[in-house]
């Protein structure tokens, strides 16, 4: 009943710019398949109502279908796209951005009791499980908000808890909670994936990281790839190529000047990772960015 209803507001109230009137709260409509798009995944519950997304973190696929959840507890570079999407019969998406304060405020105001503890070791930072039945029904409650602007204020904020809670309580708990938690494993390795995303363009000491992240380097470099199944090597270079891409977009002409302002000494090298992680040289893939940006603008009414 609940994931029926989920897809009837999802389907009403998608914008192209996925915003709602709720603040955090994203919807995605998907009427075909489309290329793999890079981004930064955020720290979001992102749920499935219909149709299937496909995620990959570095050489991790997450596939995830109609009443199943994602968690992301950290920000990492992600590739995605709905796989079985047609005007027919869209892919629905819910997204709502985790926020660690309100996580800390929701975990002071519970006993220990009533919340699991949070094992001390890392975790992936991505995960995904079958949604409850109360988790559906909370959702929904808050999308039904959108057709009630008066109640918004005062119940938007209430409902978000209780999906926390849900979540604080559920399978992937463990995760939620160390978003909330100053001293978790998770909140260290989200301090050096920060400082790498600030600092992409440059090169760095593993130590030198690891020091930032308050963690000897043998506990930080085995965290850091259970949390974003990467090296910070790995890691960097991810964010690099996505940067590079999102300049290319403007600068078509320049993949040099582009490769070298990301970090890229060497333009061969810089050609041959963006083709292993793009699937195409960037000369080209600008090129079919440059072409696909029009097309859209030409649709246009």
């Amino acid at each position: 009943m609940s994931l029926g209803e989920l897809c009837d507001l999802l389907e009403r109230h998608g914008r192209p710019d996925l915003t709602t009137a709720i603040d955090g709260v994203r919807i995605c409509k998907a009427d075909q398949t489309v290329s793999p798009g890079a981004s930064m995944s955020g720290t979001v519950l992102a749920l499935v109502a219909q149709g299937t997304k496909r995620l990959a973190l570095g050489d991790h696929v997450y596939e995830y279908g109609a009443g199943q959840y994602l968690i992301a507890s950290v920000d990492l570079p992600v590739t995605g796209q709905f796989i079985d999407a047609d005007p027919g019969r869209p892919a629905l998406g819910f997204a709502m951005t985790l926020e660690p304060a309100v996580i800390a405020e929701l975990l002071l105001q519970t006993g220990p009791e009533q919340v699991p503890q949070s094992r001390s070791s890392a975790r992936p930072g991505i995960a995904v499980s079958d949604a409850t039945e109360e988790l559906l029904d909370a959702i929904v409650r808050l999308l039904r908000l959108l057709d009630h602007p008066r109640d918004r204020g005062a119940l938007a904020p209430l409902i978000k808890r209780e999906i926390l809670w849900r979540l604080l309580t559920g399978e992937q708990g463990d995760a939620v909670r160390q978003l909330g938690l100053a001293d978790s494993s998770l909140h260290h390795i989200t301090r050096a994936v920060r400082w790498i995303r600030e600092n992409y363009a440059r090169q760095f000491r593993i130590e030198e990281v690891a020091q930032l992240s308050g963690m000897s380097v043998s506990a930080f470099h085995r965290n850091f790839q259970v949390v974003t199944g990467m090296t910070p090597i790995q890691f960097q270079k991810h964010i690099r190529l996505q940067t590079a891409r999102l300049i290319l977009a403007n600068r078509p002409s320049d993949v040099t000047g582009v490769g070298h302002a990301v970090g890229y000494d060497s333009p061969s090298q810089f050609s041959r990772e963006y083709r292993r992680l793009f699937g195409e040289p960037p000369s080209r893939d600008a090129v079919r960015m440059r072409d696909e940006a029009g097309a859209a603008v030409a649709a246009l009414p």
